[in-house]
């Protein structure tokens, strides 16, 4: 390995990995924290819930399929830095438009690989996510000023990461859909849904419009007053990154349409629901990212398979005693993966339902959400069931 090409990840904890860089060169600091997902890193690279993040993938080889202009989940990428355990040399895909490497020099974000990403992975899932430096500048500081570096760094703990990432004013979604198809679904033509956005996903947003439901997106921290000035029939709060105790000016509103207009979160956004509702968020030891976490539909007693990418999660207990029902739980490790309301109109999941790439068996959550918006009421475990089994039949 060159020594010009030389590139090095420091944790808070001391360990030092050295490979070799990739993308743009330059020094960054974040969270290390893991994705188990095989495919779809140009995805996870453009989530905005990884703002402020060194995001790590499990999977050996990464960059072998390149980026296309499609696949996009947002205007740009979001994670400080990127590790792999190798990086493809060449690209094959119909749809691709440039190798992994370019687009990170493009968005100058920095890269590293050749290092033992088991061994990384394995840390932090013993550890926990920790601060960290990656560094792939010319002159590399040596391990002892990077392991100093790292701990200087902001922790993710009460962080608020949503303010850079949230749009500056309101717009309307109307993407055109491309090639993008969905599948059978519940019509919801002529609604109107008011999206929060706290860095929204576009598939989320996709999901919404292919129903035919017209879009507004507004900021998180836009006044309840404002928001019914759209006159909506359902507000759709979410996903986002950084720590929702850090976020009261999103918590705000949201409490101010608590049973006024059928509301449905997603991610940060099942959070922020929750603290809205009077209960408690807490950090997970390394969170839940990947495209394979098991989660258990309590209503149907269906398990469900879901992509998830997130790092904090609601508190059971003060959930339950705020009126909130437990309705999906990750079988992992027991936390909260979604709740209804037992007498409001609103329902949300921690895991994403839009996945893409990912598994599809939660979009029915979508369909869902158009028959609450008709209703006003939040969908029986029953139609749950039904709504499920529509969707899965073939068109």
């Amino acid at each position: 390995m060159s020594n010009v090409r030389v590139a090095k990840l420091a944790l808070e904890d001391g360990t030092v990995f050295t490979g070799e860089s990739f993308g743009h060169r330059g020094t960054v600091e974040g969270e290390v924290v893991f994705n188990t997902s095989m495919t779809g890193y140009q995805e996870i690279l453009t989530d905005p819930s990884y703002k402020g993040q060194i995001v790590t993938m499990t999977y050996p080889l990464i960059g072998n399929y390149g980026i296309n202009r499609q696949d996009m989940e947002s205007r740009q990428p979001h994670v400080a830095g990127f590790v792999v355990r190798e990086l493809a040399p060449a690209y094959s895909n119909w749809r691709a438009d440039m190798s992994l490497e370019a687009y990170l020099v493009q968005n100058q974000i920095p890269g590293i690989e050749g290092i033992d990403t088991r061994a990384l992975t394995r840390r932090l899932r013993i550890g926990g996510a920790m601060r960290g430096i990656l560094c792939t500048a010319e002159n590399v500081p040596d391990d002892a000023a990077l392991v100093d570096q790292a701990r200087k760094a902001a922790g993710m703990a009460g962080a608020d990461w949503v303010k850079e990432v949230m749009p500056s004013e309101p717009y309307q979604w109307d993407q055109d859909q491309g090639d993008w198809r969905l599948g059978r679904v519940e019509r919801g033509d002529g609604l109107h849904v008011v999206a929060l956005d706290c860095g929204a996903k576009h598939n989320i947003l996709r999901h919404l419009t292919e129903r035919g439901v017209k879009v507004t997106v507004l900021p998180p921290d836009t006044s309840t007053a404002e928001i019914f000035r759209h006159r909506p029939d359902g507000l759709f709060v979410s996903n986002g990154p950084g720590d929702p105790a850090a976020l009261d000016y999103a918590v705000t509103p949201i409490q101010g349409a608590l049973g006024k207009v059928p509301i449905f979160g997603i991610c940060l956004g099942h959070q922020l629901l929750g603290r809205a509702l009077g209960a408690t968020t807490f950090k997970l030891k390394f969170g839940h990212r990947g495209g394979n976490q098991p989660v258990k539909n309590l209503d149907t007693g269906r398990v469900e398979i879901t992509s998830q990418n997130h790092g904090f999660a609601v508190d059971q207990k003060s959930l339950e005693s705020k009126g909130g029902v437990v309705t999906h739980i990750n079988l992992n490790d027991g936390t909260v993966e979604g709740f209804r309301h037992r007498d409001l109109p609103l329902f949300c999941v921690q895991y994403h339902p839009e996945a893409s790439p990912g598994p599809h068996d939660a979009a029915y959550l979508f369909d869902a959400f158009m028959e609450m918006m008709k209703t006003k009421k939040p969908p029986t475990p029953k139609r749950l069931t039904e709504l499920q089994a529509l969707r899965e039949q073939p068109e």
